[in-house]
């Protein structure tokens, strides 16, 4: 061995590279048509992949929004006390705001909620009083209308004879007889009974209490438990959805009260029987939109008609028309217009949706819901002008929805 053979390297067989291989092809075969083969989803139209995108994922919507329904439905009273516990807190808020520049937050909650709860019973107390001491006069003045009323029928503009009003009075009280029990659950549904409704109370008023004393930091904890890069968009989601429900609460507690005041005022000047409690109901129905106040309006309207007479009656609707008008184009549109913008066909709907899953309590709680959703939507997709955080979503491109990702 020379001294040049001793300076070269011994290689390790073991560990020596392999020797790169060629692949193997077919000689017959042309080397430039060997291409991949397409994949399965590259075979099927660029449409059809869209379509089923979109589909797949409706379907999973879908899904979780009926899972959502029967959660809700399993909570539905433990829901409806949140959702009064936050109107006592959109309500009561500024007062509660107010007495804590003077005293503690805890003293603050607790003289804003017993003067709350001594006015609501003074009110209640002094109206079912009203009611009672009044019952047996309305109900000679009920029959006696319903005299007057067949007897116009006779000989006023309608011409009917006797048989045709008994055949339709007996239609009417057939229909009223099958249908008492619809009724009834209809006007009670939500409430459940007695008990029922004075848990629910009783616990709305205890979400209510902290709400108001310890909210804040209530809500810092829920934002907490978010993703750190989210907890912008859901604080300041939070934020608008509140200032959407308390404007909302508050305007309709305005609305529905100048409503009972002015109905009150007019049929007191008309010497219309329960002026006070049909007030009250007048009030309780303005929390319903376009629905709730028109029908308890001309529930007043028959109570004056059995009282006084058609003109009573004629002169009644003519009032809450105008009453009406006024809500409509000025108080609905100075007092709401910022805080609930939403189409009266939605609201109707959201009404009728509510209505029939929930009673009356549905129909309540419906509109504020639906506003505030929307009032989320509208920033998280930047379109809210009056927020100044409301900014856009990066949207994707319309292929990526047949893709893998969500």
């Amino acid at each position: 061995m020379t001294p040049a053979d001793r300076d070269l390297p011994i290689l390790d067989p073991a560990n020596s590279p392999a020797e790169p291989r060629l692949p193997l092809v077919d000689p017959g075969s042309d080397l430039g048509s060997q291409r991949p083969l397409p994949s399965p989803d590259a075979q099927v139209p660029y449409t059809l992949r869209v379509l089923a995108g979109y589909a797949w994922r409706l379907v999973a919507v879908l899904l979780a929004l009926w899972m959502l329904g029967q959660v809700v439905g399993a909570i539905t009273s433990v829901l409806v006390s949140v959702f009064v516990g936050g109107v006592i807190t959109a309500l009561t808020l500024p007062l509660v705001n107010l007495l804590d520049k003077v005293m503690p937050r805890a003293l603050a909650v607790a003289a804003t909620i017993i003067l709350t709860f001594v006015l609501v019973v003074g009110a209640l107390s002094f109206i079912t009083l009203q009611f009672i001491n009044q019952i047996p006069q309305l109900s000679q003045q009920l029959q006696d209308g319903f005299n007057s009323f067949q007897e116009w029928l006779e000989t006023g503009p309608l011409k009917l004879d006797a048989a045709q009003i008994t055949q339709y009075l007996d239609q009417a009280r057939e229909w009223v007889t099958s249908n008492a029990g619809n009724l009834a659950t209809g006007v009670l549904g939500g409430l459940g009974t007695v008990g029922g409704l004075l848990t629910g109370l009783a616990v709305a008023v205890f979400a209510a209490v902290f709400f108001l004393y310890d909210g804040q930091r209530m809500w810092a904890w829920l934002v907490g438990t978010t993703p750190r890069r989210a907890q912008d968009r859901v604080d300041t989601s939070g934020q608008v959805a509140w200032q959407t429900f308390s404007g909302y609460a508050r305007g309709t507690v305005i609305i529905a009260l100048t409503n009972a005041i002015l109905v009150g005022i007019a049929l007191t000047i008309l010497r219309v029987p329960l002026p006070i409690p049909l007030a009250l109901l007048v009030f309780v129905g303005s929390f319903i939109p376009y629905v709730g106040a028109p029908i308890a309006m001309f529930l007043a309207g028959l109570v004056a008609f059995a009282a006084n007479g058609i003109w009573s009656f004629v002169l009644v609707i003519i009032l809450i028309t105008l009453i009406g008008q006024l809500e409509g184009n000025v108080l609905q549109p100075l007092v709401m217009s910022k805080q609930v913008s939403l189409h009266p066909l939605v609201v109707i709907v959201g009404v009728i949706a509510g209505s029939a899953s929930m009673g009356i309590i549905g129909a309540i709680v419906a509109v504020p819901v639906i506003g505030v959703v929307w009032s989320i939507l509208r920033y998280l997709t930047g379109r809210d002008p009056d927020n100044p955080k409301a900014k856009p979503f990066t949207t994707e491109p319309l292929r990526r929805v047949a893709g893998d990702s969500w």
